[in-house]
């Protein structure tokens, strides 16, 4: 690696050397600090908490999110082979590359796009490239569908780092997790390449004529073709609960959508969000390596499930009728748990502040899925709404802390 430093090192001492280059030095710095370990060292008193940086801590996580971006290569050639029906014509190793033919576009566009704007910004402001990015661009393609136009994709990572983090001062500081408003930014901006049957699955489009009608009349037995679902498990639970009786419904669903499937991930939808196994490998991950916070995790997990059971409990919709645990295997449940909620920026940072937000985001995810079917995800609002809360739950906890303390000292 000796020759990789001298090749920074030189690169330092003639951009530094001039005034017209050395507002470049950025550039050079955000690879340097990716290869090496940056040199900046504190002159005064010790205070360095831990022998990793940010960026090894981005790198974690992005360790973590391999198995999602591993297995999303995978179930994307394996839904295209699927909905053509030649599963059995083909290889292990072409459903792979076909699936990677598909995702890593998504991922190069996403970090281009995103580091475009990163490397502008720190030239115009003259500051280092900040890390926050690499796992951003990480995880805005896989909450993305297979087929989303990488033109698309580019713009809302743009729309994601200048206004969802670069307006509030850069990493840091941002109060919106960036992947999810990229999301939100393409729902709602251009809402027809994130939904309908022919986004989530790679081929769809395709399929013509009595093929095209074949494939929809048996993923949707009832023969309700929901333009505003598509073809996921969540957008096919929408379709199916339309109709009575709700329990044949239910069945139906089930016998589709197994809990096993959903659970290992051979559902279509957003190319890392459909394994749940995955996310929780990557759960387990960011926890051993103290990343992500256990606090978030379990109350998310229990509020959504809280929220499910309730609901099971009142019925009189196949919504609601549907378990609770498989409620939690489908849609971005599971990903936006250990990845998007776990974000220590946009989270609360106290301890008791962790179970309400993690809590309160798993709750109103399922709330929104099951009580509004025309809406079949949820998860992104809920944690969105909860980053929002997030300073205001925080705020109130330590205020709680003071007027606890305050009236102890008064009994004193």
């Amino acid at each position: 690696m000796e020759f990789l430093r001298k090749i920074f090192d030189n690169a330092h001492e003639k951009l530094n050397s001039n005034e017209k280059t050395k507002k470049f030095f950025p550039l050079i710095d955000a690879f340097d600090t990716l290869m090496f370990t940056p040199n900046h060292v504190t002159n005064k008193g010790s205070h360095i908490r831990d022998a990793i940086d940010l960026k090894r801590t981005m790198m974690l996580v992005i360790i973590a999110l391999i198995p999602c971006l591993l297995f999303g290569i995978y179930n994307t050639g394996y839904q295209h082979f699927r909905v053509l029906d030649q599963l059995g014509d083909v290889s292990f190793w072409e459903i792979i590359l076909k699936g990677a033919l598909v995702v890593l576009p998504l991922v190069v566009v996403s970090y281009g796009a995103g580091l475009l704007v990163e490397f502008i910004f720190a030239i115009r402001n003259g500051h280092t490239v900040q890390e926050g990015f690499l796992v951003s661009g990480m995880l805005i393609p896989l909450c993305m569908p297979a087929d989303v136009p990488l033109w698309m994709v580019a713009v809302a990572t743009m729309f994601a780092v200048v206004i969802g983090k670069e307006v509030f001062g850069g990493t840091g500081m941002n109060i919106l997790n960036v992947a999810l408003t990229a999301r939100a930014f393409l729902f709602f901006a251009h809402p027809t390449k994130m939904s309908g049957n022919e986004v989530w699955v790679t081929g769809f489009s395709d399929l013509k004529g009595e093929k095209y009608a074949s494939l929809i009349n048996s993923s949707n037995p009832q023969g309700i073709v929901d333009g505003s679902s598509g073809a996921t498990a969540l957008g096919d639970l929408a379709s199916f609960m339309q109709d009575s009786p709700v329990l044949e419904n239910t069945q139906a669903f089930q016998a589709k959508y197994s809990l096993m499937d959903s659970f290992l991930g051979f559902i279509p939808g957003s190319v890392g969000e459909t394994s749940a196994l995955m996310c929780l490998i990557g759960a387990g991950i960011l926890l051993w390596t103290g990343i992500a916070s256990w606090r978030v995790i379990s109350s998310f997990f229990i509020g959504g499930f809280i929220m499910a059971s309730i609901l099971n409990f009142v019925g009189g919709n196949g919504y609601f009728e549907l378990p609770a645990i498989h409620q939690l295997m489908l849609g971005g449940f599971m990903f936006g748990m250990v990845f998007m909620a776990t974000d220590p920026v946009t989270a609360a940072h106290t301890n008791t502040g962790k179970f309400i937000y993690g809590f309160l985001g798993g709750f109103l995810g399922i709330l929104i899925r099951m009580v509004n079917p025309a809406y079949p995800e949820g998860i992104m609002l809920a944690i969105l709404i909860a980053n929002v809360f997030a300073p205001l739950i925080d705020h109130m906890v330590i205020q709680s802390n003071i007027n606890r303390r305050l009236k102890r000292l008064k009994t004193a």
